[in-house]
Parts: structure tokens; C-alpha cells; sequence
């Protein structure tokens, strides 16, 4: 007999083993990471809007409460615009003083009650340093002449101001200066005078 081997079969193919990529469930800590950056994103978001109307209301109030204290009270006031000007510059570095003074005292741990009385204390402290920034920021003139139109003139705005009172920013600079000088006086005596009692 001829060979009547039976041709070879051939061999099959090994099964093709396939993997799919599996998406791992991100860890516990991973999804707080995740949760603490959106949270800090929201709060970044929130932060941006509550500077922007800061700075939106407060130059809002210069437009209209400092040039009306300008415009109706500095004229009224006794010495006039230099008269006004005296008092609201001492009337920063005393409101500054208050405001430290009283919340410096707040101890929220040990005394929220107490604490939250002076937080209201130091109230008349801010109202005070507020005005004071508003007048001081609403008698600045632009800084090119060539923003000091007719409406910068007008009764109460920053030309106007410096056109009635030449030197009413040398006048306000002065209050200031000499109203902390004796701010300080008066704490440096007060610290002595604790010192020396304690000492005694």
C-alpha cells in the first residue's frame, strides 16, 4: 500500500485571549480629594463675588455718600471743609483703635457670648473707619488732568473739593498724625501704668 497516512491536521488555534480595561472604582480617599477640590473651587467662586461687590458697593458709596458729606456737611460743619476735614482725620485712627480694642477681646472657645457682645461693641468702631476711608477716597481727584471735567467740579465732587479747600488734604494728613501720636501716648501710659501696679 502506498503511504495513506492522513494528512496532518492542523493544529487549531490557541484561543485569543482578550483583555478589556477595566476602570477601577477611584478610592475612598480619592473621591474626598475630589469633593474637597469642588468645594474650594465653589468657595474660590463665592470669595471672587463677594470681593467684586465689595468693591462695586464701596465705590458706589464714595460716588454718592462722599460727595453728599462733601457737598452738604463740610460746608456746614464749624471751620468749614478744614473744620470737616480735622474731624474725620483724627475720627480714622480712633475708629482703627476701637475696632482692635474690642475685637481683640473675643474669645470664641472659651466665651462665644461674650465674644458675639464684642463684636457689636466694635460696630461703632467700623461704621467710624468706614466713613473715614469713604471721605478720604472721595476727596482724590483723577489722576490725569485730563479727567477733571465739568462733572469732577460739581458741588462735592474731588475738583471741587481741592478748588474750596486748597489744603484740605494738608489739614486731614495733620489730624491724623496728631490724633495717633496721641493715641499711642495714651496706651504707652496706660501700659505703664498697669506695669508699675502689677509690679508694686
Amino acid at each position: 500500500m502506498s503511504g495513506s497516512a492522513k494528512p496532518g491536521r492542523r493544529k487549531a488555534a490557541g484561543a485569543a485571549l482578550r483583555y478589556e480595561h477595566v476602570r477601577q472604582r477611584p478610592s475612598a480617599w480619592a473621591q474626598a480629594r475630589e469633593k474637597a477640590s469642588r468645594r474650594e473651587s465653589w468657595g474660590g467662586c463665592l470669595v471672587f463675588l463677594a470681593v467684586a461687590a465689595a468693591i462695586i458697593g464701596f465705590a458706589l458709596t464714595i460716588m454718592t455718600l462722599g460727595t453728599e458729606l462733601w457737598g452738604s456737611a463740610a460746608p456746614a460743619w464749624p471751620g468749614r471743609g478744614y473744620g470737616f476735614a480735622a474731624v474725620v482725620g483724627a475720627a480714622g485712627p480712633l475708629g482703627l483703635a476701637a475696632v482692635i480694642a474690642t475685637l481683640g477681646r473675643t474669645r470664641w472657645k472659651t466665651n462665644p457670648l461674650r465674644s458675639l457682645g464684642w463684636v457689636l461693641a466694635s460696630l461703632p468702631g467700623v461704621a467710624t473707619s468706614f466713613v473715614w476711608v469713604v471721605v478720604v477716597f472721595a476727596g482724590f481727584r483723577p489722576k490725569h488732568r485730563r479727567d477733571w471735567d465739568s462733572g469732577c467740579y460739581s458741588r462735592g465732587k474731588p475738583c471741587w473739593v481741592h478748588v474750596e479747600y486748597p489744603w484740605v488734604w494738608a489739614v486731614g494728613l495733620l489730624s491724623t498724625v496728631l490724633a495717633t501720636a496721641v493715641l499711642f501716648t495714651v496706651l504707652f501710659r496706660i501700659d505703664k501704668a498697669r506695669r508699675s501696679t502689677a509690679a508694686g
